[in-house]
């Protein structure tokens, strides 16, 4: 092995010394340090030569008459001693020179040792900007490759503006090296800071469909990131990935790309995601797939590691999209095939599939049930880790006890934290869905409790002690349960045993709520047991402010006060100060009895309590103060900035004034004192925001509203679960196992032993009866759903997304943000109509275009974008094919469409505005829904203070209408200013009835769905229900913001989201600034505020009052862009509308 490294070791210098014919010396430098370190006995002897070293490269260095072929052997030898661990940072800014001054290998040692210098966040990196800059606009093709490389590795978002123009032109480089790099770089920059790549989504695109692999390779990771965000925006472009799958499965590609024969291996794994994700509860998508997914199951033969991966993700996809019976089929083959197998790693890669495959066919798990059992005693953790996932899926109330019972068996062998995390998480989960009885309940969470320990994730005793406090329908079955938890627990404090701190919590809390059920205990002595443990030094600070808590409790239950001076003794003077408040509380509330029997009234934990949110007795505190010249008050983050800007620094702000920032930022609630006044931080109590200026009271947008009148705003259940036991269940357990000890007869003890088990685990699997599986609804409603109650808030958005979900299965129904790139209009009012994206009434198709014409060994996509262009419409489309070779097929892949509904021409009964909203800009009115009975229509209202959607429904039948509601579920992002719920109780034939929406965006966003539905009745015993979505952009909200230059000074200091952008503008006249603002202007409705040479301020706002300003600077054909507002998420968004539109000029 020595003989190895020496080899190693003694080519590294010729390596690096990038002259092919150099050979290692006996009098090179770098040759001695290395044998010199191999050859030293201790690490002493190597700081002693390391610091040598160190100091004559520093001497070195730092000789003006030191060559650059010297400084490159410098800076080869530093770098082996920053390998070393040895800093050398004096030789950081010699690397930059060498990469800036140096010739083809000197720059290349110079990237080379920058690049394992420096990081992200180094300071010297700013001096490599203009390097790369340089070499990017380089005719030479290894420095251009430099320079994708180092700004790929080293560049932080705030540097990728000045690149990113040039990087997008490396897309259309000649060269598919320089390509494959560029779109590389791209994939970096997306990690990074997504908002910045936006808007050259359309060219990731053509990267997809460039002749050379590599490049198309590539792709697939940003097309992978992008599919996980927005899954329905890329469905269009399902055939050109099942297309490419099915040439790469059949060897199309040359034989580089094969790895121990099997083609392009991990091209293939990427390609089965994204269809994974596309394909995922989509039938129409799905059934493009199935022919390469049965291609790609069968070529790939067990026969090698890379097989294994390439058939679990076949097996993931198959389970994943909508299902097949004969791929489920082969794929449960395939996974039977790794369940059985001797090899660790391959029955693991089984135990996961199965994971997936639980969800489709429950058959499976019940043929591989005596090999799951045997994993459950396998010598590998992680097999036995993997098989408890599979069982958590399966569980059942009939089987819960059994598959609890093995998990509480593995976390009592277990020492890994994240383990015990994961699993007492899975263990509390399935006690409270299917717990049998109170008693089992009970005893199996002080079991997660005392093995969980501390590492328990503190939600979970959280939402016990709140199943416990808000019970169920039945006021004796509460009862039971919590008077049965408070015999467990003083049992347990009897017990001379260490509990765990939370253990000791939920203990105390219960204790100090439930005490009294126990009528034959005396709260004296449960006192007792409780100042014991106050006595440990186990409990810690926290652990003991919940126990004085419960002793205070206790205290209203009794007259004995006798223990009530040693408390007060020990605790009353504690250094902690919750322990000292929590000391004189419980003296103040034992004086003062109807005080206590007010404050702790029993069984009240569940009680809202009315809070004061506001603070509102202290207006007249803060109202005198003001008035005797007391300083308003200023958050952090202002005095941060005050402290900053006193620094003798210098100021890069373009409106940075040396003054204090405004402290106008830093507001009181949206509240009114007593005496009708307002108070805020500005001294001068002018506001630069319009919607503030004549407002005798501040608001704070964006800051989520949880205290009302009422006190905390928490959501309240609105409807009880029904409380349902499973009837016959331990009557079908014991038939089952005296069936199947019949069965086994004739075998040994430990076999009997795992079928006994078998039928333990696995009952209620069969096609009868319901089984629980994660995702999925199950028909027996078990005892203990107090989990869903809990998160009702968290469901009832479940459902909405769903919802929405169900109704944009069509892609005749999804707009696309690429056409409204391309395709938006120049006036204001058409460019607001196109947003809403093309209708399956009126797009036309697509043009086919010729295949290309093949070449040999080339890879050659089509020329033609709108193979992969993205049509919201269900035309039909012809993909070209993507491999033109002499040994290549030509596959046309199936076209995804959906089906229109055939109607006749509705042009007399198209609607019309009124005239009250017909003055204002408006779209117009485009088809939303139609059928041979009914027509929706939708047009957008651009009002000052929202967005007005006027839905006309239109009756084109020859009888009445009666009953027709229109129903929208909004999402998260916009809110209603009225409501969103719309009735028509008689609609006549061949007539139009309108209903108006009012529309804000409350957090920002390029796009969001408006999803909803329209019900009606054409006759008493008829009902029918459409589905329907309208898309609406961030361009519909924006409004102009007047300001002034001085006002817009202020309102800039005082707002700390920033982002800044570089974009590239064709026109490089003196006028291209003013003609970029006035697009800008024109486009997306801002405000100019001043123009100034070469420098532009523009205002706006995001209703309904959120505001956001912009400076824009020109220079040398890039227009640089300053975004600042007072929300974190605008400037992003506005960026990427303000990047469409300049890409359009």
């Amino acid at each position: 092995m020595s003989d190895v490294m020496e080899k190693t070791l003694s080519a590294l210098p010729s390596l690096l010394s990038l002259d092919p014919g150099a050979k290692l010396s006996a009098a090179s430098r770098l040759g001695a340090l290395i044998r010199g370190v191999t050859e030293l006995a201790s690490k002493q002897d190597e700081e002693k030569l390391m610091k040598k070293e160190l100091a004559a490269l520093k001497e070195q260095v730092s000789v003006p008459t030191t060559s650059l072929k010297q400084m490159r052997e410098c800076l080869v030898r530093l770098i082996y001693c920053e390998m070393l661990g040895y800093e050398a940072s004096f030789g950081y800014i010699h690397a930059i020179k060498l990469a800036q001054q140096g010739s083809l290998m000197e720059k290349r040692v110079g990237y080379l040792a920058v690049s394992l210098f420096l990081n992200e966040s180094h300071e010297l990196l700013l001096l490599l900007v203009n390097t790369v800059l340089k070499d990017l606009q380089s005719t030479n093709l290894l420095e251009v490759c430099m320079a994708l490389t180092v700004a790929s590795q080293l560049f932080p978002p705030d540097m990728i503006p000045a690149v990113l123009p040039l990087v997008e032109e490396k897309l259309q480089h000649s060269k598919e090296i320089i390509r494959r790099k560029a779109v590389l770089t791209l994939y970096k920059f997306y990690l990074i800071a997504p908002n910045q790549v936006q808007h050259i989504h359309d060219k990731f695109r053509k990267a997809l469909c460039d002749r050379d692999p590599g490049v198309m390779a590539a792709s697939l990771h940003i097309y992978l990131l992008l599919i996980k965000e927005n899954t329905g925006a890329y469905k269009d472009l399902t055939g050109s990935f099942v297309t490419i799958l099915k040439q790469v499965v059949g060897g199309k590609l040359a034989v580089d790309f094969n790895y121990h024969s099997v083609p392009a291996p991990w091209l293939q794994i990427q390609l089965l995601r994204i269809l994974r994700l596309l394909g995922k509860d989509d039938q129409i998508t799905s059934e493009l797939m199935y022919d390469v997914l049965d291609e790609s199951l069968r070529r790939a033969e067990i026969n090698h590691n890379i097989t294994y991966a390439i058939l679990f993700e076949c097996i993931q996809t198959v389970y994943t999209i909508h299902p097949k019976a004969d791929l489920l089929e082969k794929a449960a083959k395939c996974n039977g095939k790794f369940i059985l197998s001797p090899k660790n790693n391959l029955k693991y890669l089984g135990l996961k599939a199965l994971t997936y495959v639980v969800q489709q066919d429950l058959n499976l798990v019940l043929q591989h049930q005596m090999t799951i059992i045997e994993c459950l005693d396998h010598p590998d953790p992680i097999i036995k880790r993997e098989t408890l996932e599979l069982l958590y899926r399966i569980t059942n109330a009939q089987n819960v006890a059994v598959i609890v019972q093995k998990m509480l068996d593995y976390l009592r062998q277990s020492k890994d934290e994240y383990i015990t995390i994961s699993l007492v998480g899975k263990v509390a989960e399935l006690a409270e869905k299917y717990a049998p009885n109170n008693e089992w309940f009970i005893q199996t969470m002080n079991a997660v409790f005392s093995i969980g320990g501390d590492m328990i994730p503190s939600d979970i005793p959280n939402n016990f002690l709140r199943l416990l406090a808000e019970g169920f329908d039945d006021e004796a079955e509460d009862k039971q349960l919590r008077l049965y938890a408070v015999n467990s627990y003083l049992a347990l404090l009897e017990k001379n045993i260490q509990y765990p701190q939370r253990f000791l919590q939920v203990m105390s809390w219960v204790l100090g709520e439930y005490s009294y059920l126990k009528t034959e205990a005396k709260p004296e002595d449960i006192i007792q047991n409780l100042y014991c443990l106050l006595g440990k030094c186990s409990a810690s600070l926290e652990t003991k402010a919940w126990i004085l808590s419960a002793i205070t409790k206790l205290f209203r239950l009794t007259q004995n006060v006798k223990a009530l001076p040693e408390v007060m003794q020990n605790y009353g003077n504690s250094m902690d100060s919750c322990l000292r408040q929590c000391s004189f509380e419980l003296q103040q509330l034992v004086e003062n009895r109807e005080l206590m029997d007010t404050v702790l009234p029993l069984d009240a934990s569940c009680d809202d309590i009315v809070v004061d949110a506001s603070l509102s007795f202290l207006d007249g505190f803060v109202a005198d103060a003001l008035g005797h010249g007391a300083a308003p008050y200023k958050p952090h983050h202002q005095r941060q900035e005050e402290e900053l800007s006193q620094e003798k620094v210098l100021n890069f702000e373009p409106y940075g004034l040396s003054f204090a920032t405004s402290p106008q930022a830093s507001c009181v609630s949206g509240r009114q004192s007593p005496t009708g006044l307002s108070f805020s931080s500005e001294i001068s109590c002018n506001s630069t925001e319009p919607g503030l200026k004549d407002s005798d009271s501040l608001k704070l947008d964006g800051v989520k509203k949880v205290w009302g009148k009422e006190g905390y705003l928490r959501k309240k259940s609105e409807s009880k679960e029904e409380t349902l036991t499973s009837p016959n269940s331990e009557s079908s357990v014991t038939t089952d196992c005296s069936s199947t000890a019949e069965k086994t007869a004739g075998v040994t003890a430990e076999e009997q032993e795992k079928l006994l088990l078998a039928s333990s685990l696995f009952v209620g699997l069969g096609s009868n009866n319901s089984v629980s599986l994660m995702g999925k609804t199950q028909s027996t409603t078990q005892k203990f759903w107090r989990k869903q109650k809990i998160v009702e808030g968290q469901n009832s958005h479940e459902k909405t997304m769903c919802a929405q979900k169900a109704v944009v299965p069509s892609l005749a129904q999804i707009p696309n943000l690429m056409d409204n790139v391309l395709e938006r209009r120049n006036s204001f009012q058409e460019s607001k109509a196109i947003l809403l994206g093309k209708k399956a009434s009126d797009s036309a198709e697509a043009s086919t275009e010729e295949p290309a014409q093949k070449s040999n060994k080339t890879w050659t996509p089509s020329d033609n974008l709108k193979t992969i262009k993205a049509v919201p419409s269900a035309s039909k489309e012809s993909f070209s094919d993507l491999f033109a070779d002499g040994n290549l097929d030509i596959i046309q892949p199936t076209n995804c469409s959906s089906v229109r509904v055939a109607h006749e021409p509705i042009s007399s009964l198209t609607p019309s505005l009124p005239l009250e909203f017909a003055k204002l800009s408006h779209s117009q009115f485009e088809l939303v829904r139609a059928n041979e009975n009914i027509a929706l229509f939708s047009c957008k209202v651009w009002k000052e203070e929202c967005l007005l959607i006027v839905l006309s429904f239109t009756n084109r039948s020859s009888i009445e209408v009666t009953n027709a509601m229109v129903n929208f579920a909004l999402p998260e992002e916009l809110q209603a200013c009225e409501s969103t719920d719309f009735t028509f109780p008689l609609v006549e034939s061949l007539t139009t009835v309108k209903c108006q929406l009012f529309l804000q965006m409350v957090k920002p966003c390029a796009q969001a769905l408006l999803t909803g539905h329209v019900t009606y009745h054409l006759e008493s015993s008829q009902c029918t229900q459409e589905e329907f979505v309208l898309a609406v952009f961030l361009s519909d909200f924006i409004r102009p913001l007047k300001l002034s230059t001085e006002e817009f000074g202020h309102l800039w200091l005082s707002l700390s989201n920033d982002v800044k952008q570089n974009l590239s503008f064709t026109s490089n006249s003196s006028e291209a600034l003013t003609s970029a603002l006035h697009i800008l202007q024109q486009e997306l409705k801002l405000h100019i505020v001043d123009v100034i040479g070469t420098e532009g301020i523009v205002a706006c706002q995001l209703l309904p009052s959120t505001s956001c300003l912009l400076h824009c600077r020109f220079h040398a054909g890039i227009l640089s862009v300053w975004l600042r507002s007072g929300c974190c998420d605008l400037p992003d968004c506005l960026l990427y509308e303000c990047q469409k539109v300049i890409q359009k000029v």
